[in-house]
């Protein structure tokens, strides 16, 4: 799953109330890794056609076609790795819930509400299984990004949660 709840133990004074910290990302199937060996093959593979034609002029028309080829592959992986780095940090506890999204290239989004009086919807559209906060004011959408099966076990996840967190008042 491309999110992680991490629990906390506040101080024992407040008598075994809990925070939650999720975290969650976009997930990418090729890792880097993956992205060097598959730039490699490419590149391996495009460039033997030429090993027949070496020393023409048929070599030097080809090749920049196949370097702007692996050039473009390269920038397009590259830049889904860039977006990629989106991350959406959801904090709570009895007192307060925050939703905070870092976008590459973009100033930080806020959310907060009190967690007593928060609604989490599941909507069936306008994408498949929905998923927003609403609270003071707002409502938020939580995990663009995920699928919708995430999307429904977060949903789970979140519902469960709020209500520890609830019952800890």
């Amino acid at each position: 799953m491309p999110y992680e709840w991490t629990k906390h133990d506040l101080a024992p004074e407040q008598s075994g109330a809990v925070s939650y910290e999720l975290h969650l990302w976009p997930y990418r199937s090729l890792p880097r890794k993956g992205f060097v060996w598959f730039i490699g093959v490419t590149a391996f593979t495009m460039a033997l056609p030429l090993i027949a034609v070496t020393g023409s002029a048929i070599w030097w028309g080809l090749l920049p076609f196949i370097v702007l080829t692996i050039a473009g592959i390269w920038y397009a992986i590259d830049r889904t790795y860039r977006s990629g780095r989106t991350l959406e940090i959801l904090r709570l506890d009895r007192d307060l819930i925050t939703i905070s999204r870092q976008d590459p290239g973009c100033a930080e989004r806020r959310w907060q509400a009190n967690p007593y009086w928060v609604h989490l919807h599941l909507y069936p559209a306008p994408v498949e299984n929905y998923l927003t906060l609403k609270g003071d004011g707002r409502e938020v959408e939580l995990g663009a990004f995920l699928t919708s099966d995430e999307r429904c076990d977060l949903y789970n996840d979140l519902l469960r949660a709020l209500a520890r967190v609830r019952r800890a008042e």
